[in-house]
């Protein structure tokens, strides 16, 4: 059986410091939208980068979140991490009204 790594960072998924990320969020209609299992640090990245509107609108494939300049900088830093590194990462004072 083969690893599961992390789509986001291609880091091994432990058991711990994981979540699911829906491609295009919940709340703006992807309640049955794929879902991926990546570690929390790269979910909390994405959050922080992007609003729910740019990620149902523009960022709702991995192929595109990490070709994004700021997550592929992440990414390339993150890498050098062991996969069960976890810290939180700062939020970025955006809105998510529209």
């Amino acid at each position: 059986m083969d690893t599961p790594t992390c789509p986001i960072c291609s880091r091994t998924l432990g058991k711990v410091n994981t979540s699911k990320h829906h491609l295009i969020p919940k709340s703006r209609g992807g309640k049955d939208s794929e879902l991926i299992e990546v570690h929390n640090i790269c979910h909390q990245k994405i959050h922080s980068v992007f609003t729910l509107k740019e990620l149902r609108d523009d960022y709702n494939s991995v192929e595109k979140l990490i070709t994004h300049e700021e997550i592929s900088k992440f990414i390339k830093w993150v890498s050098k991490k062991a996969p069960e590194f976890y810290q939180r990462n700062a939020r970025m004072k955006r809105k998510d009204f529209l």
